[in-house]
């Protein structure tokens, strides 16, 4: 379904043009009906991944994440670093939760290549107070110490799928394959445009791995081959309606992330066209 269709046939019009349509799309919400929204309740959270403001500070952050109506963040270590202390990391999470957002896990901590970075990762979770770690090409032979480490921690670590650029982990199969032998707690963070510009069939993955999927990274991209590039959600290829319906038949629990690489020392007119059109789709099919 192209996006001109699926926005005639939803009738929510401008929805997804600008921050005020996330408003709308909030309005429209609050005016149903108790039935429907029953019908609408789901087991997954609309959520921001904190790369996506690598050029902000916190207060920005927050600042446009309450524009948009965002309430649970993935902590990135420059909003929170990695050598910060558990009195640091209460504070952190005081400030967000007095600007009404939760964080829900940390990463991506990218390019894990040791057994102290694995355990540096694991305290950092730690003291952040989170139960999931995203992580980005960790070395396939830590998976056996990730494994130890999980069953000590009773964290759940999930490795970030990068696309046709990424030798070890481009997507969700990828990953699959590797740990599906390991504890369960070990799994994928599916970022859905990388996995769709490697050709994967996204719905079909989702249905088949979702058991591992722990963490969720939504995006569109132009092209599901390796030159495809991110645009904002509803402008490109991917099908978010049944995307979404997919979401729903699997029960997926965890949080759908907006990971925005487009404009991103200006990304304010994407992100809130991105989770206006997000939430419209959950909100209309």
């Amino acid at each position: 379904m192209v996006r001109r269709d699926f926005i005639k046939n939803a009738g929510i019009g401008l929805l997804a043009t600008s921050a005020s349509s996330v408003l709308l799309c909030e309005n429209l919400y609050a005016n149903s009906s108790a039935e429907q929204e029953t019908q609408r309740e789901d087991m997954f959270k609309v959520a921001i991944a904190g790369y996506t403001f690598v050029h902000f500070d916190t207060d920005k952050m927050l600042e446009m994440m309450k524009r948009t109506g965002v309430k649970y963040l993935c902590i990135k270590n420059f909003h929170l670093p990695y050598d910060a202390t558990k009195e640091e990391c209460d504070a952190f999470h005081e400030k967000l939760n007095n600007c009404g957002v939760i964080g829900y896990g940390v990463g991506p901590v990218n390019n894990i290549t040791t057994e102290q970075m694995v355990d540096d990762a694991f305290e950092y979770a730690k003291r952040a107070n989170v139960k999931l770690i995203v992580a980005g090409a960790p070395n396939e032979d830590l998976l056996p110490y990730i494994d130890k480490k999980v069953k000590e921690y009773d964290f759940k670590f999930a490795i970030h799928n990068h696309g046709p650029g990424d030798p070890k982990y481009p997507n969700a199969k990828s990953i699959w394959d590797k740990v599906k032998d390991f504890d369960p707690r070990i799994g994928i963070c599916l970022d859905i445009g990388h996995n769709v510009r490697t050709g994967s069939d996204l719905v079909s993955d989702l249905r088949k791995y979702h058991k591992r999927v722990f963490d969720i990274h939504i995006k569109d991209v132009t092209a599901a081959q390796s030159d495809g590039t991110e645009i904002e959600i509803g402008r490109g290829i991917i099908d978010m309606p049944a995307f979404v319906k997919a979401l729903r038949r699997v029960k997926y629990a965890g949080a759908c992330s907006l990971e925005h690489e487009k404009d991103m020392r200006d990304p304010l007119a994407g992100i809130a066209e991105s989770i206006g059109y997000f939430k419209g789709v959950v909100a209309a099919i």
